[in-house]
């Protein structure tokens, strides 16, 4: 048996310990708050994001184009999939989907 006890953790060890432990309870509080959002609420924060992606590339100097339009094709993908799904907010994000495309072809047309 040894005399030696084992050495106390060191500053730098607790401090990461500690910004582990505080980053763990941050990510279990979060996803507690989400959990508590309904899901279409969720989606449709996801869905104007997207919108918003493709409204950036479009912005760029020069547009993105191919960036834009896959933004704009996965918006289309939850949106006309989902439909009435999303709520009452849904017409609205149709005319959303029908308006970046419009600005979409746009921007293609100039070449």
């Amino acid at each position: 048996m040894s005399d030696e006890s084992p050495l106390p953790p060191s500053a730098s060890e607790v401090d990461e310990d500690t910004a582990l432990s505080e980053a763990q309870r941050a990510l279990d509080d979060a996803r507690r708050r989400i959990g508590e959002v309904p899901a279409h609420v969720v989606v449709l924060n996801h869905a104007m994001g997207l919108y918003e992606l493709a409204a950036i590339h479009l912005s760029a100097q020069p547009p993105r184009l191919p960036d834009a339009s896959l933004a704009i094709d996965a918006l289309a993908a939850l949106v006309e999939s989902l439909g009435d799904r999303l709520g009452e907010e849904a017409p609205t994000m149709r005319d959303a989907l029908a308006n970046i495309r419009m600005v979409f072809v746009q921007f293609s047309s100039r070449g």
